[in-house]
């Protein structure tokens, strides 16, 4: 009887129009339909695991690369370095470092907190991802173990407990953070959302199930025993379930089976739905188009949001990675030189290969790249005498502009006067 009790207050709401929340109104939908026990695991979500999938895909296909700014020859990549095909190739071992780094990624936005064991030094050092939730931050106030108030990470091994420095530890942190120290995953600030989408899926999920047959109310006359009314509702529930391959529901004297409606339409649940997607989206950063809602979306419109997508959402990401990789991995003198640790944004950013081809183009007209880089670009071999800039004759600088109609007027003006 609670459970139709429960049913009823909600169909009550529903129709007298009381405020009650989406979510709330979910679950006590959702206990009625016998799905309350909802899964806790917000990976089962299926916009937060698709913004999850995003942002770490996005990290993963950025190259990482190490360069050094010279002056007087400008920005050079350093093959050479034993860090460039560490970052960029082979982190350790075991992973290469397109999955090395997305898997970063994925755990800084799950648990807010990603971090990295830097193992060893020169071409002995190695990267190793620690899981997030068995990594606590502690800050030495009293200089216990070195110099006051630094920064240490107790890593929580099967062998035992290992205390790691703050310089041998890549900590990387989401943008949702209070202390400066720890971030916060997103999942903790939407939890209430997440769960109601949870809520929402399981409902869908028992409606497939149930082949969309809606509750139903059985009134009858008389009394039965506890016994005879668990098999009259058995009985009900086989022929309304298909178990009875019969269209004819037989029913008692005096009893009369009164569904309950729970139509989807009528409860706005899939706008409700939508609004939880759109929502959790956002507080990713992940734009709509990105999560397949395309509504309200066109080619141009999706081309800007690719756009708009890196510079809101990965820019940010893509610094702190940069900054916290060049600081830990990288000494005082390297850096000092003019080392520096850099993705490729243009790995997300190509066009397609009319206007790649036009923007190189200009660039090499402009003499912004020589006709080798520009064939680099486009994985094709270097040639002879390409190294070089060119740049259009008919150019002059802007303090000579009109110097040479300023010329033949003075030639002019001589003849005239001979």
């Amino acid at each position: 009887m609670s459970a139709i009790k429960n049913a009823w207050q909600w169909v009550k709401r529903a129709f007298t129009g009381k405020s009650a929340s989406a979510l709330d109104s979910w679950r006590e939908l959702a206990e009625f339909l016998g799905i309350g026990d909802v899964p806790k695991k917000a990976l089962s979500e299926a916009t937060y695991f698709a913004c999850l999938k995003v942002l770490s895909e996005s990290i993963g296909k950025m190259p990482l690369k190490l360069l050094q700014h010279k002056p007087g020859v400008g920005v050079v990549k350093r093959y050479s370095h034993p860090l460039y095909h560490l970052v960029g190739t082979r982190p350790n071992p075991y992973m290469t470092a397109t999955h090395f780094w997305s898997t970063v990624e994925y755990n800084r936005n799950h648990y807010g907190n990603a971090y990295v064991w830097i193992q060893g030094s020169g071409t002995q050092t190695r990267l190793w991802i620690l899981p997030s939730n068995t990594v606590q931050v502690w800050v030495d106030d009293r200089g216990l173990w070195g110099t006051k108030n630094a920064v240490w990470y107790l890593y929580s091994s099967p062998s035992g407990v290992m205390k790691i420095p703050h310089d041998s530890m890549l900590h990387f942190k989401t943008s949702s953070s209070f202390d400066g120290i720890t971030g916060k995953p997103v999942r903790d600030i939407l939890k209430e959302t997440i769960e109601g989408n949870l809520t929402a899926q399981q409902m869908l999920n028992k409606a497939y199930k149930s082949n969309f047959s809606g509750k139903a109310v059985v009134q009858y006359t008389g009394e039965l025993s506890d016994e005879n009314e668990r098999k009259l509702i058995k009985k009900i529930n086989d022929y309304i379930s298909g178990k009875e391959e019969k269209n004819i529901i037989p029913m008692m004297s005096g009893t009369q089976l009164v569904p309950i409606n729970t139509k989807l339409a009528d409860n706005e649940f899939l706008g409700l739905k939508k609004y939880s997607a759109l929502q959790i989206a956002a507080a990713f950063g992940i734009k709509p188009n990105q999560i397949n809602d395309y509504e309200k979306a066109s080619y141009a419109s999706a081309e800007a949001q690719q756009l708009a997508f890196y510079v809101d959402t990965l820019l940010y990401i893509i610094k702190q990675y940069e900054e916290e990789i060049t600081h830990k991995l990288l000494t005082e003198a390297e850096i000092r030189s003019g080392c520096y640790f850099k993705f490729n944004v243009s790995a997300i950013l190509r066009a397609d290969q009319k206007t790649q081809i036009e923007t190189l183009r200009a660039a090499v007209q402009a003499g912004i790249y020589t006709p080798n880089e520009a064939r680099e670009y486009l994985d094709k071999e270097g040639l002879p005498y390409a190294d070089r800039l060119f740049l259009n004759g008919s150019m002059v600088p802007i303090e000579m502009a009109g110097a040479a109609y300023r010329k033949g007027g003075e030639k002019d003006e001589k003849r005239n006067e001979e």
